[in-house]
């Protein structure tokens, strides 16, 4: 039996999944990752702890799954996107916290950016919009605050990386410094019609080449992870990475121009495939790159909302409406509707289509009849919302009418979510019998690396556990208008 490692770096936590060649899940490890919140809308994490919980999981599936090391057959990893982390050449030690993708902390140069003119050129280079979401400015932010490790950039001594391309760096003992199409499409620096870093964007930015990661398709063999050694005398090749939502629409087997995914994790993250077709939105949504593979770039439509499972998780710990994250599915249902209540959780702003940094999050249309069951309905229902407003942009942009959407992500896991969800799009929800989509994608990555899969083969391991379907009940267009009027008031 032949064995793949997926590693699935994401915000909160760390999960390393061992598959088998059937893409059966093995062993399954997971660890939680520290958030610091330093001001305001500010959002970081240290770099060595994300190391460390990849090492520890991966350490703990070897020893749990009993297997031969020598029989894992290789790596993929697909990672948070955007965030961005900086580190020594020699040394390889972070010089700076990691600004999370959530983080807000370069709004002020975005802004002023914004104000040059320069929205036009970078959205045509990139497919992105000037917004501190992506790495660029992050950069930037860490240069303006911190002199010395601008002087030291412009040296050649320091390294620029999203997740993927720090952790390929550690496992490979640095002597690999590298990221794929997917990763360098988030960064605003990327150009997605040459498929190379832009010197314009660069020079804009303050960005020394010789910081950057080479770029490589999602789906090859980048190194050996040298570090991993210890833990059995073997050299594992590290042969697919992706950013976690272009994963999981590989993993969701979303292939075909028109085929779309939604991942409910801590955002929201709605992908749509276009094919070789590099189209640029002009209502709110990115194009980014969704993968290369065989020498083949697929492009894809992306609307990301910046809060969604950290949503429940705010009524979980902040107000302690319920133990478990999955209590808010009984709680939801416990009422007939939401009683009026709208939840728009832009704690970091508001992501696409709207994109509006300094929108906060509000609970409106309150009544003294109103309970947290209602508060708690009104927060899952707020991602079935923020998917049909991308949908709706969706479908406009292509021209085309969705006919089913693909979810994936822990909040698919909530029937009362993925049934409300039918019904405000008016559209089946397809849900799979394997939830792990995103590390599948990683998983697929790696094994076309190493020839051990083929494209077209790929899709079919994808199985549907539910089809959810809606009963053309004309209350949830209600619902949906009354929601875009708690959007305008958290602006």
């Amino acid at each position: 039996m032949k064995y793949i490692i997926a590693i699935d770096q994401g915000t909160t936590s760390t999960r390393s999944i061992l598959f088998d060649e059937y893409c059966n899940v093995v062993a399954v490890d997971q660890m939680e990752i520290s958030l610091s919140f330093p001001k305001n809308g500010w959002v970081e994490q240290n770099p060595e702890e994300i190391w460390q919980t990849v090492y520890l999981t991966i350490k703990d599936i070897i020893n749990k799954s009993n297997i031969n090391v020598k029989d894992i057959k290789g790596i993929g990893i697909t990672n948070q996107r955007e965030t961005t982390i900086l580190w020594d050449k020699n040394t390889g030690e972070a010089v700076y916290p990691a600004i999370v993708w959530q983080s807000r902390q370069s709004q002020g140069y975005c802004e002023d950016i914004i104000n040059k003119g320069y929205e036009s050129l970078i959205q045509d280079k990139t497919g992105l919009i000037i917004n501190p979401y992506f790495s660029a400015s992050k950069i930037k932010f860490i240069f303006d605050k911190n002199k010395d490790i601008f002087e030291k950039a412009q040296k050649g001594e320091i390294l620029f990386g999203t997740v993927d391309s720090y952790l390929v760096w550690k496992l490979t003992s640095g002597k690999v410094h590298v990221t794929d199409y997917s990763n360098a499409s988030r960064t605003l620096l990327y150009n997605i019609n040459t498929l190379e870093w832009d010197d314009e964007l660069l020079e804009l930015f303050q960005v020394d080449r010789s910081m950057l990661p080479q770029v490589k398709s999602s789906s090859e063999i980048y190194g050996y992870a040298s570090r991993l050694k210890e833990l059995g005398d073997t050299l594992m090749p590290i042969a697919g990475i992706a950013g976690d939502q272009q994963s999981a629409l590989i993993g969701q087997g979303c292939f075909e121009v028109g085929t779309s995914k939604v991942t409910y994790g801590t955002g929201l993250f709605m992908l749509y495939n276009l094919g070789d077709n590099a189209v640029i939105s002009k209502n709110g949504l990115v194009t980014t790159v969704a993968y290369t593979i065989g020498g083949k770039t697929a492009y894809a439509f992306e609307g990301s909302v910046f809060n969604a499972g950290s949503t429940i998780q705010w009524l979980r710990d902040n107000l302690g409406f319920f133990k478990s994250s999955k209590d808010s599915e009984a709680l939801a249902k416990s009422v007939e509707d939401n009683g009026g209540v709208y939840l728009v959780p832009a704690f970091t702003g508001l992501g696409a289509p709207v994109w509006n940094s300094d929108a906060r999050g509000i609970i409106c249309g309150l009544t003294r009849g109103a309970t947290k069951a209602h508060i708690t309905r009104a927060g899952l229902e707020a991602m079935a919302f923020a998917t049909k407003d991308l949908t709706l942009v969706m479908e406009e942009e292509s021209g085309e009418k969705m006919r089913e959407l693909r979810c994936d992500g822990g909040a698919s896991a909530n029937d009362f979510l993925m049934d409300f969800q039918a019904n405000v799009l008016n559209i089946p929800v397809n849900r799979p019998t394997e939830k792990e989509s995103t590390a599948l994608g990683a998983v697929y990555l790696c094994g076309l690396g190493l020839g051990l899969f083929k494209l077209e083969e790929i899709s079919k391991y994808r199985e549907t556990e539910k089809l959810f379907t809606p009963n053309g009940d004309q209350k949830y267009n209600k619902y949906y208008i009354e929601w875009q009027t708690a959007i305008k008031r958290s602006c």
